[in-house]
């Protein structure tokens, strides 16, 4: 069968991003042809895939992703195509894998009062409906029950549209039985002192993962952990806005930027705690790579993921409604607590826990939609 996979961006450090390249081999592994269309691809392109690339232009960002969905509709009316996967939230697919938090919900509850009168709620909100309101046939893949429940609060989602997937962790995030050599080598590699403490936050979009909460909670570290705290921040981002802040804050001199990089095991190895006090989160992927890694997490609850930090012990989990204070006072109870039970205990989650074979689960769905489909479409001719 040939599938047409369709996303507005890709770049090669996204947890989305990385999920559709592992989607689209499983396709092709089971024999079926994954034609890509997106506006703009960063990275090697994989010989497995055909990629198309839609050239739209606009000012708004928008505008360009309206203008994306028109040219689907209109060109692959013409494409002996089979099925429909989008990775983003638009009209018209046969399968959504669900990516992105609720908009709605960030809309009504992170943005000022005046922005559901603007055009871009306008047109993610259109977007969004398409694809979650009760009555739509879009099947949906999804990962986080908390999401779920949003989703269904404000379209009414039909729970028999929803297939429910394990998160797909890849196992070279796994602690390994050299894990010692290699955060000794990362740590001489970066100059970090045995009495160093490297704090670790991973993550594209720097505003909404809570970068922001990060820099103030270190802020207002005792002098006698500022003297050794370490903070690296790893995410393809424009740093300016934080490191302004950082420069604010006093804490400059303990901040690192990096864009994104693909010897992210090597820092989850060498770091002493991750932090994620995201404001919103559908997934969160780099959660549980940090917990099967063995790197104790600092974790806002609304993640996706973060009821992963609890079940295995790993960490801690701020509950809601998020509070500053209380969030600086976990952080400072960690550095001084002794980390190697929440070490020991992720290391020990990750040899039991169901994370891992996402790609074979997404892909039963996919097949399902797609006989699901063409039993109907038979069915129809055969009428006719």
């Amino acid at each position: 069968m040939r599938l047409a996979f369709c996303l507005y961006k890709y770049f090669p450090f996204g947890g989305m991003q990385r999920n559709f390249l592992k989607i689209a081999k499983e396709c092709t592994d089971r024999g079926h042809k994954v034609v890509v269309y997106t506006m703009a691809w960063q990275g090697e392109q994989p010989n497995f895939l055909e990629i198309v690339i839609v050239r739209v232009n606009a000012i708004s960002s928008a505008r360009r992703y309206q203008k994306f969905s028109v040219w689907l509709n209109k060109n692959l009316r013409n494409e002996s195509i089979d099925l429909r996967v989008g990775f983003n939230k638009m009209p018209d697919l046969d399968v959504y894998y669900c990516g992105d938090p609720c908009f709605e919900y960030k809309s009504r509850n992170l943005r000022p009062w005046w922005y559901p009168y603007t055009n871009r709620y306008r047109h993610f909100s259109k977007f969004e409906k398409a694809v979650f309101e009760r009555g739509s046939e879009v099947d949906i893949l999804m990962f986080s029950p908390i999401q779920k429940k949003l989703f269904q609060k404000f379209y009414d989602t039909e729970s028999s549209r929803v297939a429910m997937l394990p998160p797909g962790i890849s196992r070279d995030r796994c602690a390994s039985v050299n894990s010692a050599d290699i955060r000794k080598s990362f740590r001489e590699e970066f100059g970090l002192g045995a009495d160093d403490i490297l704090l670790l936050q991973i993550g594209s979009g720097f505003r909404t993962k809570g970068l922001d909460r990060s820099l103030r909670a270190i802020s207002v570290l005792p002098s006698k952990l500022t003297a050794r705290v370490h903070l690296y921040i790893i995410g393809q981002d424009d740093p300016k806005e934080f490191a302004s802040l950082a420069k604010s804050l006093g804490i400059s001199k303990l901040v690192t930027f990096f864009s994104g990089r693909n010897d992210v095991p090597r820092f989850l190895q060498g770091a002493d705690i991750l932090l994620h006090p995201s404001y919103a989160e559908n997934t969160g992927g780099v959660i549980l790579e940090a917990v099967v890694a063995g790197l104790p997490v600092l974790v806002t609850d609304v993640c996706g993921y973060a009821h992963y930090v609890k079940e295995a012990k790993a960490g801690i989990l701020l509950e809601s409604p998020y509070s500053q204070n209380m969030f600086d006072c976990r952080l400072e109870e960690m550095l001084l607590e002794d980390k190697r039970k929440w070490r020991q205990n992720g290391i020990n989650f990750a040899k039991e826990a169901d994370i891992y074979d996402m790609p074979a689960r997404a892909v039963d769905v996919i097949d399902r939609v797609m006989k699901k489909k063409w039993t109907a479409k038979n069915w129809a001719d055969r009428v006719e």
